[in-house]
């Protein structure tokens, strides 16, 4: 599908196949308003990048890397716009975190940063949902961040924007929790691109989640999390408990 116009004006377009080069129409469109959103991508695979902002780092007391540390998250945790973020039992200190994400465009391996915006597809919006205490206990960040839910997506893919300098924030039950700007990364999206694709290949439709501001801090049962990034929307997700 394929956004177009704004506000009640906006209208969804169906697209024939895939999202990548240069999509087929098949001339059937709907208002945007009578459409349930789904998350804009199911990737093969989520890459995502810690401590990629200095006040981030620095609030949980941790240095900022040389290189861009990363981890994986599995596709089973993505869901979309509206889902509930579901919250295991097995847990009792979950984390929101605003990210940016960079959506793959084409198969792509050991990509020059200058080259970079060649490969990307366009950006959307991300919540890297996060267990504390699994993270502390576990080590590796697998089970704290590999939830089902945990990796909310969307509105929907921007692809015609600059995104080296713009505003990032997050809001739960309305209130102001991270407001910073993707131009204070420590890795900016090229560098990342490269680092990343030097490391495997990325694929069509993969997600790079390029870290979180300071500000972070516990999601419950009751909650509305939104995070808003300037010139994409707003991703809002409610927050429940297993089995409720």
């Amino acid at each position: 599908m394929s956004v177009e116009g704004e506000g009640e004006s906006a209208r969804v377009k169906e697209i024939a196949e895939h999202p990548f080069g240069n999509p087929t129409f098949t001339g059937r469109s709907w208002p945007l308003a009578d459409v349930r959103i789904l998350a804009p991508i199911l990737a093969t695979k989520v890459i995502a990048v810690g401590r990629n902002y200095a006040a981030h780092a620095a609030e949980f007391g941790s240095d900022v890397p040389d290189e861009p540390m990363i981890f994986l998250k599995p596709n089973t945790s993505i869901v979309g716009p509206g889902a509930p973020i579901v919250i295991p039992p097995s847990t009792s200190l979950v984390h929101h975190e605003a990210e940016l994400a960079v959506v793959i465009g084409r198969p792509c391996k050991d990509v020059p940063a200058a080259k970079a915006r060649e490969a990307i597809l366009g950006y959307t919006i991300a919540n890297d949902v996060s267990a504390r205490d699994h993270q502390r206990t576990d080590g590796q960040w697998g089970r704290a961040k590999g939830y089902d839910t945990f990796c909310p997506l969307g509105p929907w893919i921007e692809t015609d924007i600059d995104a080296s300098d713009l505003e990032i924030s997050s809001e739960v039950d309305g209130q102001i929790r991270q407001r910073s700007r993707t131009s204070k990364m420590v890795h900016d999206i090229p560098k990342l691109v490269e680092w990343i694709s030097g490391v495997m290949t990325l694929l069509p439709g993969d997600i790079i989640l390029t870290g979180t501001p300071e500000g972070v801090g516990p999601i419950e049962p009751g909650n509305t999390v939104s995070i808003t990034v300037e010139g994409i929307g707003t991703l809002t997700n409610p927050v429940v408990a297993k089995g409720s």
